[in-house]
C-alpha cells in the first residue's frame, strides 16, 4: 500500500487533491445560480431560495444567515442593500442549503441502483518535472458504486471526511492508487 504524498510539488508536479476535484465536479452538478450575488438579480434569486418556505428559512439560519425578518424584507424590497460581509454570509448559506437539498438526489443518481457511475481520473501535470523524475501515470477509469459517504461529506462541507471517503474509493485502483492522490481533474456525470 503506497504512502500518502508528503511533499507534493517538490520537483515541479502540479495538480490538486482528488477529493477537491470531486467536490468541484459535484458543485458543477449542483446547478448553483449563475448570476453573481453582486448583481441585484443574483441576490434576489438567492434570497428567494433561502426564504420561500419555513424549512428553507430554518436551514438558512442554521447555515449562518442570522438577520431579522425585517432586514430580509428590506433587502427583498430593495430599500436596503446587504453589506459585503452579509453578501458572503448569504452566498455561504445558499451554497450550504443547496448542497443539503440536492444531496439525496445526487446520491441516487450517482449510485444508479447499485450500478454506479464511471469516473475519469486525469493524472497530475508533470510537464515541469525533469525527465528522469517523471512517472508513467496515465488516464484511469473506474466505476464508483457507493457515493453515499462522498456526497454526504460534500454536503456537510467537511474536507477531511471527503478526502477519506474518496481515498476509500480510489484504493480500488490497486497498488497504484497513491499515484492518483493528486490529479488535474476528476470527471463524471449524473
Amino acid at each position: 500500500m503506497p504512502e500518502r504524498t508528503i511533499e507534493f510539488g517538490k520537483f515541479g508536479a502540479r495538480g490538486i487533491k482528488g477529493h477537491e476535484a470531486v467536490a468541484r465536479q459535484l458543485d458543477n452538478l449542483a446547478g448553483y445560480i449563475a448570476t453573481p450575488i453582486t448583481a441585484r438579480r443574483g441576490l434576489l434569486a438567492r434570497l428567494h431560495y433561502l426564504t420561500r418556505t419555513d424549512h428553507a428559512r430554518a436551514a438558512a439560519r442554521a447555515a449562518g444567515l442570522t438577520v431579522t425578518d425585517r432586514t430580509l424584507r428590506a433587502w427583498l424590497d430593495g430599500r436596503r442593500s446587504p453589506s459585503r460581509k452579509n453578501l458572503d454570509r448569504i452566498e455561504r448559506a445558499y451554497r450550504r442549503v443547496r448542497r443539503e437539498n440536492i444531496a439525496r438526489y445526487l446520491t441516487a443518481r450517482l449510485n444508479r441502483e447499485g450500478r454506479g457511475t464511471r469516473v475519469e481520473i486525469h493524472p497530475l501535470n508533470q510537464s515541469q518535472v525533469d525527465r528522469p523524475r517523471q512517472r508513467e501515470v496515465g488516464l484511469r477509469y473506474m466505476n464508483v458504486r457507493r457515493w453515499d459517504r462522498i456526497v454526504a461529506a460534500w454536503a456537510a462541507g467537511t474536507d477531511r471526511e471527503l478526502d477519506e471517503a474518496w481515498v476509500e474509493q480510489v484504493i480500488d485502483l490497486g497498488s497504484q492508487w497513491g499515484q492518483y492522490e493528486y490529479v488535474t481533474n476528476v470527471g463524471f456525470a449524473a
